[in-house]
């Protein structure tokens, strides 16, 4: 028998705790503990020392020269019994999961009841070394990965079924979108579900759900799916009527704006202001009315048609302009407010209907055109403006 030995752990990573299988060594034996592990020396049952990564020489009461005389009281027992457990520090990941049953909750958007299923995956690393020995492995040999999940299975079911029901109610989590909050609910188990592993020396690194199993099938469940699908449907199709009737008031302003731009550009092309197209209008009707031959039936007054026909002649060649301006050559002076085509007072600065000033010049007589500046000849018929003013 060797005088002193060499401990080291002889398992592989997916253990979590090891012993070493020989006990009662001799005093100045070497411990190797090797990097992310830790071992913890017990003496007669006691855990005397936790020893981190390195080599360490270990003082025991087992003297080899006199070990068997000590020991012969006790049946060559020793009576100083050692024995070193060495602890996987490394973080056990791809540990699954999942509820052994359906868990009860109500639905905290439709506050209807449901049973559902969840299930994912988690990783564990063993935290507090003293703590995972004396109230999990105890005298056990080895504590591998599945050994200790089995150990765990009975307390995390309870345990997070509860904290399930907990969190969605917290979360107001939709049943028909808790896949898009998976991410939340995992983290908030997670929290819920640290403190009672670290009560065991387990750390728990990272919990998720993968899964949840919803309740297809069920009529209630059927009935709700379908009112909040139906609910997001309509929603959808309002939208988008909504965007149709902005694109056809688009259209329309468009039309509109379009078709004002090309009445300002046949205006200008024709040579004609707005005030000129209204006293077009204003003729039109006249000339329709049964008392056409009578103006001041149609209540219309000769200076007001002398205006008129100075602008329609600019179009037909003078015809009308030439008969107004012979019935009444003084009614060739009246003007007409550029601003809103009323008729103004002889001498008037100012409109009285709209109050813009008022510029006084005339209307050529002999083909209409509304003098704009002063000059000497009429810019449209190249009549003298001396001759006719």
């Amino acid at each position: 028998m060797a005088i002193a030995e060499v401990i080291k752990y002889e398992g592989d990573n997916s253990i979590f705790v090891w012993k070493y299988p020989k006990e009662d060594f001799n005093t100045n034996s070497q411990l190797i503990v090797h990097e992310s592990q830790e071992a913890v020396f017990f003496l007669n049952g006691q855990p005397l020392d936790l020893f981190g990564s390195g080599r360490y020489t270990l003082e025991t009461e087992n003297i080899p020269l006199l070990r068997h005389a000590i020991n012969i009281p006790t049946g060559g027992q020793s009576a100083f019994h050692c024995e070193v457990y060495f602890i996987n520090k490394i973080e056990q990941m791809a540990i699954r999961w999942g509820t052994d049953s359906k868990v009860q909750y109500v639905e905290p958007t439709y506050g209807f009841p449901l049973s559902i299923g969840a299930s994912g995956e988690m990783s564990l690393r063993a935290e507090n070394s003293i703590k995972l020995l004396t109230k999990l492995v105890g005298t056990e040999h080895d504590m591998c990965r599945d050994k200790l999940v089995s150990y765990f299975r009975a307390f995390l079911m309870t345990k997070v079924k509860t904290y399930i029901a907990q969190s969605i109610r917290e979360l107001k989590a939709n049943i028909f979108e808790i896949d898009e909050q998976l991410l939340d609910f995992s983290s908030a188990l997670k929290e819920k579900l640290t403190p009672d592993f670290a009560d065991y020396g387990i750390a728990l690194e990272r919990f998720f759900v993968s899964n949840i199993v919803k309740p297809d099938g069920e009529p209630q469940y059927e009935k709700f799916k379908e009112l909040h699908f139906r609910q997001y449907a309509d929603i959808a199709e309002a939208r988008i009527r909504q965007q149709v009737g902005v694109i056809d008031q688009e259209a329309e302003r468009q039309k509109v704006i379009i078709k004002a731009q090309g009445t300002a550009q046949k205006r200008s092309i024709e040579g004609y202001t707005y005030q000129q197209e209204r006293g077009f209008d204003i003729a039109e009707k006249a000339a329709q009315n049964e008392g056409a031959g009578n103006f001041s039936s149609a209540g219309i007054g000769l200076g007001m048609m002398t205006g008129v026909g100075g602008a329609v002649s600019g179009m037909v060649g003078g015809a009308v302009g030439g008969v107004l301006g012979t019935m009444n050559a003084p009614a060739a002076m009246h003007l007409f407010c550029e601003n809103c085509g009323a008729q103004l007072m002889p001498g008037a600065a100012f409109c009285e209907n709209c109050g813009a000033g008022v510029a006084a010049v005339p209307h050529c007589v002999k083909c209409g055109y509304l003098f704009e500046r002063p000059g000497k000849f009429c810019p449209k018929c190249g009549a003298k403006r001396e001759e006719i003013q």
